[in-house]
């Protein structure tokens, strides 16, 4: 069941350089992608959402990310935190989606910035938090920070208590707008808005979709590297269509040399590798109910680490050939490259932690991530 047409991913393509030279996804963008319904994909029904499966979220994503990967990357992760508001308290849920559907939440997960003090029904909170993507476009935001003696939490957090300062010049993913979110002085934070993480990891909901019980950092992680595959798919089309139309004296030149025909494979095939891995992990949650086993999600943790990894040789591949021309600025591939190697900076596509992770549990270590 598709949300998005080919109006609306026109329409987003058309705004690429324009989101860049701002360093904000377009207004109109962003209303197209309310008003096709693809930021309540992963919103229960109950408070006007769709609830999609994640196969079907990821497929948009990915169609999204062939149109404008910053636009993909984040409505991705704006519409991803409808999963975990879903399985926070009613009142939280209520505060957020009670009026709007279409209420759009930013996040910074890293609790590094945040200063937290327990008070009567909730908490203080201030703090510094960075890489919020598509924040300008929101009214909430989800905040982490750790409580002394107990851990970490997220902290849900109205636009009216924080702002946002303009950080983002960057080589890549321009049009994130992946700014800072600045509380100066402590705000009140009830405990029903605040999300501990050993309840994320015990799939703890009151929802009757049995999809909420699947691991809410199972679509978090796979956000910030799924968009990489659509623009790597786009890459692919550019590169046959520049390559083909540079050898125009004889068309069939370039298709008979055997180091671009190589290549051209290569990609294809690891293209259909990440997007094969991706749906078969979803795919094997369903299967078990959404309740995947402790050592799936490590594994898929893994999986899901090494997607951007992945894209960036396949990049490289095809722009080490892409021709003389390519070095001049404007060059369709070079935009591409710059995305899929910025997104390389997401502590979620760092994999070293997570295949050690991996291997020392395959080793009989005990499990370190939970964020899983």
């Amino acid at each position: 069941m598709h949300t998005l047409n080919q109006q609306v991913l026109d329409l987003v393509a058309s705004h690429g350089e324009q989101n860049r030279v701002n360093r904000q996804v377009s207004t109109e963008s962003v209303q197209a992608l309310k008003d096709c319904g693809f930021y309540k994909m992963l919103l229960p029904k109950q408070w006007g959402g769709l609830e999609h499966t994640p196969q079907e979220f990821f497929a948009e994503q990915i169609l999204l990310a062939e149109a404008d990967m910053s636009t993909a990357w984040i409505s991705g992760i704006i519409a991803v935190h409808a999963f975990q508001i879903a399985i926070m308290a009613d009142e939280a849920q209520q505060d957020v989606y009670g009026k709007d559907p279409n209420t759009l939440v930013s996040s910074s997960y890293n609790p590094v910035g945040g200063k937290v003090t327990i008070t009567e029904g909730g908490f203080k909170l201030s703090g510094r938090w960075g890489w919020s993507s598509g924040s300008e476009h929101c009214e909430w935001a989800l905040l982490g920070a750790i409580v002394h003696g107990e851990g970490y939490r997220t902290f849900l957090v109205p636009r009216s208590d924080y702002r946002i300062e303009d950080t983002w010049h960057v080589m890549g993913l321009q049009g994130t707008g992946s700014n800072d979110i600045v509380i100066d002085e402590p705000v009140f934070v009830p405990g029903y808005r605040t999300h501990k993480r050993s309840d994320g990891y015990n799939c703890v909901n009151n929802q009757s979709n049995p999809m909420y019980s699947m691991p809410w950092a199972q679509t978090f992680i796979r956000v910030v590297n799924t968009p990489a595959i659509g623009a790597l798919k786009k890459a692919l089309k550019l590169f046959i269509e520049t390559r083909t139309a540079a050898a125009s004296t004889d068309t069939t030149k370039l298709a008979a040399d055997a180091e671009t025909q190589t290549r051209v494979a290569t990609v294809k095939n690891t293209i259909h590798e990440i997007e094969s891995i991706l749906f078969n992990n979803f795919n094997e949650m369903q299967a078990n109910n959404w309740r995947p086993s402790v050592d799936q999600r490590i594994l898929y943790r893994y999986q899901a680490s090494i997607v951007i990894d992945k894209c960036i040789e396949a990049i490289d591949t095809l722009f080490d050939v892409a021709g003389g021309r390519s070095v001049f600025l404007g060059h369709p591939l070079q935009q591409i490259w710059n995305d899929i190697h910025i997104a390389r900076a997401h502590v979620a596509n760092s994999p070293a932690a997570f295949a050690r992770n991996l291997g020392s549990t395959l080793l009989g270590l005990d499990n370190t991530d939970y964020f899983i």
